[in-house]
């Protein structure tokens, strides 16, 4: 027993720095706009998204934890999955740590399905992935952006219509007020569904080691599960903290001019997207979320204005998010398997 509880505390730490990392890499999607419209210092706008991505943990039910948990269907006790899960989180904190390299504003969320997704199909091949959830997952990589520009698009107009007898000072004025808030539920947002995928790992590790039952749900009222949820959302929020800027620099600098009326649009667009695909248990990339929303801004004030180059260089990452990470998770197996040959 003393090597499984091994292999799930090691497991656990490397899910948690990935939770880190995570946040980290995605710091920019909760403070891009809100810092390039200069309403916060950037050193204010990761403590203050960094807030709200722990206090999601006390909003949002954990039906994202539940997805990502089942991506692979685990046996129960098989101490083998426990490596399996492991290697899947590897590929995923790997392939993050070379997209923030080069300052590509990659999802963390495609990240870990694909490696899990990679790791499973090395292991045992098709019949052990639950292939609806990552249809439902691929589904929303082109639909969570066009949702963000769609909403943002029309509230942007909405928001012409309404203040359309304002003096552009007085509008600044109130939308540098109003961005507080914005950036707040977007931060919400970012830490209840990003926070759950992390959540969803360690319930699955617990289930491959025989200490959680596969039907096992999460709740803040269960010491057993409390601790899972607590130090995921506490992760999430130390990453934020610590921040990102050269993803910040392509999201809130690259793609558009923004001013503060289009970062409101922008992320209470955003936070309306990932509010919904959290309701409904789909974890969905902020990345693209809070892109799509910008774009949707832009293409209202200044269609011209948007770097399409930037954002097909974004959109490619994208695509390539889920068989690279899938890739580089199958390394990290066979490397696992060279090392402890008994798997």
């Amino acid at each position: 027993m003393e090597p499984v509880i091994t292999i799930v505390v090691i497991t656990v730490i490397i899910a948690l720095i990935f939770d880190i990392i995570n946040g980290f890499h995605d710091a920019a999607n909760s403070i891009a706009t809100i810092v390039s419209t200069r309403v916060l210092s950037p050193k204010f706008a990761v403590f203050w998204a960094a807030f709200f991505n722990f206090a999601a943990m006390f909003i949002f039910a954990p039906r994202v934890a539940n997805t990502i948990s089942k991506i692979v269907i685990i046996e129960v006790g098989d101490p083998a999955f426990m490596y399996v899960v492991l290697a899947g989180l590897l590929g995923a904190i790997l392939w993050d740590i070379i997209t923030w390299w080069f300052g590509l504003p990659t999802s963390s969320s495609h990240a870990l399905i694909g490696g899990l997704t990679g790791a499973g199909l090395a292991y045992k091949g098709a019949e052990i992935i639950h292939w609806h959830k990552i249809v439902q997952t691929a589904t929303f990589i082109p639909l969570a952006p066009l949702i963000g520009l769609v909403v943002a698009f029309f509230l942007m107009i909405g928001v012409y219509w309404i203040f359309r007898r304002w003096i552009p000072k007085k509008v600044d004025s109130f939308f540098r007020k109003g961005q507080l808030v914005s950036a707040a539920l977007y931060s919400l947002g970012h830490g209840g569904n990003d926070a759950q995928k992390t959540m969803g790992v360690i319930v699955a590790i617990l289930v491959a080691a025989g200490l959680f039952s596969p039907d096992r749900q999460l709740s803040l009222m269960h010491w057993d599960t409390l601790w899972i949820i607590l130090s995921c959302h506490l992760a999430m929020a130390i990453g934020t903290a610590l921040g990102g800027w050269r993803i910040v620099k392509t999201m809130g600098m690259k793609l558009t001019k923004l001013k503060p009326v289009h970062g409101f649009c922008a992320e209470t667009a955003g936070a309306f997207t990932i509010f919904f695909a959290t309701h409904i248990g789909i974890p969905i990339s902020t990345t693209h979320t809070i892109a799509g929303s910008i774009i949707g801004v832009g293409s209202v004030t200044n269609l011209a204005g948007i770097k399409w180059k930037i954002a097909f260089r974004i959109v490619a990452a994208w695509f390539l998010t889920i068989p690279m990470a899938a890739l580089v998770s199958v390394l990290c197996l066979w490397i696992i398997r060279l090392l402890h040959p008994a798997f």
